[in-house]
């Protein structure tokens, strides 16, 4: 076959670059139809719904961009520690497109991650024409388009998030970096003429420019300052080592970060300190210290040239020894934020372990992901170590880099995969792309056909001895390399696009629960203005909030949700902000004591709370792991092994304990904040895990028992146990209404609304998804014994509040007259010992006052 001439090759390169585009942006709109079904706007996740409140904001004031928001980390308001372009860029299309109302802002904003997702293709395509031909950069470019896992996730439509411009622009400033590399290289600077200075110092410029735009993404792209301080290290290491001079890598670097530090003053610190996840001083400090950096290694090299080889390295290792220990005595502050930025970087803990994007990387995942696709990454990384030992090319040494730091970065933590996808994609058409080249003669060989030898014909002269033909056999092990390559990359594409679409499908109704967005819509229908205004834009300085504001207490991964929904203003949000501490959302959430709850909520300024099924279970051990890191979930919620008599071995059980029961939200949620008695509960005798030899607890006998006879036996047996077994009551995930301990009712929470599902799809128990509470003083009532009254929420489910006496005096939240909440009393409270029926009006719920006096 002809080669391409330059033209054809073009209109080729194109085609597949726009095919492969098309075929990214195709899956990645999959979740249009669902998400923008019956013109209601839904969105993907937790942090998009905040993007929205921004991009509303942003239109509403000329582009101004928020620092503060009071409407989020009630009573102190909380600071947005990202940067303005991603929503900004959205702001603008919105403007552009005449969208106004919210259906037409989100999807508007819902197609910006879709479209930038597909823009990575063309970015992956220049990358890997860089590092070796235009049929590598189409090959990754093809793996780009259709590589899945948290990258494929994060740049669906509807999953509005600066994390695909974060990737898109730091895959820019590589691209931008390598080209500045490779002309740095061609062009050989010298300092004593100009000339050779102006294009690496151009080139490095536009690097900057890009990393820039990375930065006012997010603060993060600090990483991508350290991976070039990284790689500027080992070049400097490689260059002095074969007698070469950096001058070059030393006038990129200055150009990137001069660009990177103007730019930064220009835009300004928003946060005090020296801290590098925030656009503070730190990033300034790290700017400035590689551009030194890097001229004092240049320095130091040229002052070494005529030492041996290693001298150079091992000055390196000892100069970094020695400042280390100089910056810890001399500047602590300084060296505490570079070793505490590390290991939060790199790091793990408990805490953070409760974050989904915060855990580390398991090998199922890294396998569901990406599949055959690491095999070939593993396969990249090879031929770029061999590549720069053999070419000693600046540019595959920084992509090695880059790739080897996502790769940890992401093993680490999990998030970082939308990163690494670029990785994989790229290191997988560079490792396919160098064994087609290298077996491209086999590869023709086996269709080559023997070519005829001439003769001499009558009349002519004698035919010259023929030329020996060349030999068109084919190397069994360039082709055995190629069929690898090629049953890897087709099993890689087609898991890719499996696992793609089957994300991209399962998007389509992964929004917002309708169950919250009914309790959201009710919130900010039903409940007082808080008096802040919502598009305002204040400064935290000079910011109080009115009188009328007030927190609504719920688990940080439902803040957004209540500011862009409800308008109303959480005390905790997906920042993680708001959760620790003494007024935590953890320590309300957890706490065993009515008062110690009612002390959280004055202090945070808190009138609601909002309760769902997953906090009450799935989410319970993040709640308590953020409350106690080292105690967890353990003694509220224990697992057992259960013997299986069908099958002879043992199954895990889950059993929630009396401790479990007398938390907040198992108060809330599962008993309406009403006295509880034990009835049926599980009486269960058990070995301790030391005792039986297993991990966890085995259980030896359980039944479903009389609450009373249950405890009377759990006493018998554990007066007299063995070592190592014991007998409890446990209540059942079953029927989480059932308690295995008496619990006192809530004298200052009342039930205002209930979403329509009930968890349970039966009659009894009837539990609903989500419920709203309100906090309220309560009204006094003089008396002895037991209180109850019938109640009957906004979806028609019945319930009786009951409370027992304290002191003489009930305190009671539900007024039986006069109240606008959703649920209401279907006549008077009663004292079931004497009788008396009590009526009580909302002003004395409202107002603490006494009944009768």
């Amino acid at each position: 076959m002809p080669p391409f001439d330059n033209k054809q090759k073009s209109i080729i390169i194109a085609a597949a670059i726009i095919l492969f585009s098309i075929i990214a942006l195709w899956i990645r709109l999959i979740p249009m139809g669902g998400l923008m079904a019956e013109g209601v706007a839904d969105v993907l996740g937790n942090d998009p719904w905040y993007n929205l409140r921004q991009v509303e904001s942003l239109v509403a004031n000329g582009l101004t961009y928020a620092w503060y928001d009071p409407m989020t980390l009630f009573p102190t308001g909380d600071t947005v520690y990202w940067g303005p372009l991603f929503p900004q860029i959205i702001a603008v299309l919105v403007i552009l497109s005449g969208a106004t109302t919210r259906p037409e802002v989100a999807y508007v904003a819902s197609l910006v991650p879709a479209l930038m997702g597909a823009a990575m293709v063309p970015l992956v395509y220049g990358i890997g024409r860089k590092m070796a031909d235009w049929k590598t950069g189409l090959i990754a470019a093809g793996f780009t388009a259709v590589v899945s896992g948290q990258f494929m996730y994060r740049s669906l439509f509807g999953f509005v998030d600066h994390h695909i411009a974060e990737v898109l622009f730091s895959t820019l400033f590589v691209l931008a970096y390598i080209v500045a590399l490779g002309v740095g290289r061609q062009e050989k600077p010298d300092l004593q003429s100009f000339e050779t200075l102006r294009r690496p110092l151009v080139f490095g410029a536009a690097a900057g420019i890009a990393y820039l735009l990375g930065l006012l993404v997010m603060p993060t792209m600090i990483l991508f300052a350290m991976i070039t301080a990284l790689y500027t290290v080992v070049q400097f290491v490689l260059d002095a080592w074969n007698g070469r001079e950096s001058t070059d890598l030393a006038l990129i670097n200055t150009a990137v970060f001069a660009v990177a530090t103007v730019g930064l003053l220009l835009f300004g610190f928003k946060e005090a300190g020296m801290g590098l996840s925030r656009y503070s001083m730190g990033h300034l400090v790290a700017y400035l210290a590689i551009i030194i950096g890097t001229w004092a290694l240049f320095g130091l090299a040229r002052a070494m040239r005529e030492r041996p080889k290693y001298v150079y390295p091992l000055s390196l290792a000892g100069i970094g020894i020695i400042g280390a220990l100089i910056l810890m005595v001399a500047a602590p502050g300084v060296y505490s934020v570079l070793v505490g930025s590390f290991f939060s970087f790199f790091g793990q803990s408990a805490v953070v372990l409760t974050v989904q994007e915060a855990m580390g990387w398991s090998t199922g995942g890294a396998w569901q992901a990406f599949s055959t696709g690491l095999v070939l990454m593993i396969g990249g990384f090879a031929v770029l170590a061999y590549m720069i030992l053999r070419k000693e090319r600046a540019d595959h040494l920084f992509v090695l880099v880059w790739s080897a730091i996502m790769l940890a970065s992401t093993w680490q933590h999990v998030r970082y995969e939308y990163y690494l996808a670029v990785n994989i994609a790229l290191l997988s058409g560079i490792c396919v792309g160098f064994v087609l080249n290298l077996a491209w003669k086999d590869i023709l060989a086996l269709g080559a056909s023997p070519t005829p030898e001439p003769t001499a014909g009558k009349g002519k002269k004698k035919a010259e001895p023929a030329r020996k033909p060349r030999s068109a056999t084919a190397d069994p092990r360039h082709l055995l390399a190629v069929g690898a390559v090629v049953v890897l990359s087709c099993i890689f594409v087609a898991l890719s696009l499996q696992t793609g679409l089957a994300i991209a499908e399962g998007s389509s109704y992964g929004g917002m629960n309708p169950q919250w967005r009914q309790a959201l819509d009710w919130m900010g229908e039903s409940t007082p203005d808080t008096g802040v205004d919502y598009l305002g834009v204040y400064e935290r300085s000079s910011y109080t909030y009115p009188e009328s504001a007030y927190g609504v207490m719920s688990w940080w991964d439902y803040g957004h949700w209540i500011t862009y929904l409800a308008q109303r203003i959480p005390n905790a949000n997906p920042f993680q902000h708001g959760v620790t501490g003494p007024n935590g959302s953890a320590s309300f959430f957890m706490a065993q004591d009515e008062d110690v709850a009612a002390e959280i909520m004055d202090n945070d300024g808190t009138r609601y709370v909002i309760t769902d099924i997953e906090m009450d279970t799935g989410k319970f051990w993040a709640m308590a792991t953020w409350f106690d890191p080292d105690r967890a979930a353990a003694g509220y919620i224990d697992t057992f092994l259960v013997p299986d008599q069908s099958s002879g071995s043992y199954n895990q059980a889950k059993l929630y304990t009396g401790e479990y029961f007398t938390t907040m939200i198992g108060r809330l949620h599962n008993l309406d904040g009403s006295l509880a008695e034990p009835s049926q509960v599980i009486y269960a005798e058990y070995t301790d895990a030391g005792t039986s030899g297993y991990s966890v607890p085995t259980i030896t006998t359980a039944e479903v028992m009389d609450g009373a006879a249950a405890q009377a036996k759990a006493d018998a047996f554990n007066a007299n146990a063995a070592a190592g077994r014991h007998a409890g009551l446990f209540g059942s995930e079953s029927n989480l209404a059932l308690t295995p301990v008496e619990v006192p009712a809530l004298q200052h929470f009342r039930l205002v609304f209930e979403s329509s599902q009930n968890v349970y799809n039966a009659q009894t128990p009837d539990i609903r998804y989500v419920k709203i509470f309100e906090y309220v003083p309560g009204a006094h009532i003089r008396g002895e014994g037991t209180i109850e009254i019938d109640l009957i929420t906004n979806g028609g489910r019945s319930f009786t509040y009951r409370q027992t006496s304290t002191d003489g005096e009930f305190i009671v939240p539900y007024a039986t007259s006069g109240g606008t909440s959703g649920v209401t009393a279907s006549g008077p409270y009663r004292i079931l010992e004497s009788g008396r029926t009590v009526d009580v009006p909302e002003s004395a719920v409202m107002q603490g006052l006494t009944i009768g006096q």
